[in-house]
Order: C-alpha cells, then sequence, then structure tokens
C-alpha cells in the first residue's frame, strides 16, 4: 500500500544546461580555428579577363625538359641541355628579345630539380619575366 497518497511524483526534466555548455564549447572552437582572410591587408592589383587593347597574343615559347637531361626550345631540335648563360642566349633568341614573351615549362615528373632551376636561372637572364610550368591533371585510379 502506498501511504503517500497526497504526494506527486517529480517528472523527469531534460537539463539543457550541458547541452548549452557544449554548444559554446563548439562555438568556442570554431571561432578560434576559423582561417581569416590573410590577404586583406594587401593591396592586390589582380589581373582582368582579356587581353589589353594593342596588345596580340603570342603563342607561348615551350621549353621541354626530360629525365635524361635534354631540352627542346619551341620547335627546335632536341639537344643536350646547355649552361644557364648559353641557354639564356638560346631563349633571347626564340623570344625575339620581347621580355614579355610568356615561357611554358614542360618538365618529365622524373626530371631532376637543378635542371628546372637551370631553365628558370637562364629565363632571368634572358629578362623573360611571364614564365610557366605545365602540367596535366591525374587520371583517377
Amino acid at each position: 500500500m502506498d501511504f503517500r497518497r497526497g504526494r506527486r511524483r517529480d517528472e523527469p526534466e531534460i537539463n539543457f544546461i550541458p547541452l548549452i555548455d557544449l554548444l559554446l564549447v563548439v562555438l568556442i572552437f570554431l571561432m578560434v580555428t576559423t582561417s581569416y582572410s590573410r590577404f586583406a591587408d594587401l593591396k592586390l592589383n589582380l589581373p582582368t579577363l582579356g587581353a589589353r587593347p594593342g596588345v596580340a597574343a603570342t603563342a607561348p615559347l615551350a621549353v621541354g625538359l626530360d629525365a635524361k637531361g635534354e631540352v627542346r626550345i619551341g620547335d627546335g631540335k632536341t639537344l643536350a641541355l646547355p649552361d644557364a648563360a648559353t641557354l639564356s642566349k638560346l631563349l633571347t633568341a626564340a623570344a625575339a628579345g620581347n621580355a614579355d614573351h610568356p615561357l611554358v615549362i614542360y618538365a618529365d615528373e622524373m626530371t631532376p630539380h637543378r635542371n628546372v632551376m637551370r631553365v628558370l636561372e637562364a629565363a632571368r637572364l634572358a629578362g623573360l619575366n611571364r614564365v610557366t610550368f605545365a602540367a596535366t591533371a591525374r587520371r583517377a585510379s
């Protein structure tokens, strides 16, 4: 028999305090780990789409490097990679002395890094300032 007739049982309650504490910790974690724009302070002059008026688009000068240490400049013949000064003269002649002539370096993935650096040094000596690298997309396996 239950002699506590007038007394009611307390209903179970959901305690929201631990939930609020957890959400506050997650919010603080997200605020601390958010990467803010680091470039906001830089005054960048970003390129616009399209060519400059009066400037004709020129075909880029291609320089191919292979793993054996051979180089091909444009559509010319393949030759052993010369020193930077000689390569600089070849690049200047191929670019017709135009410093804004684009240069694209096609390097085999097995090409030693020093050979790529030699081509970059030769481009600097030749005064070529629009140097890029060509890459191919990886195939999904």
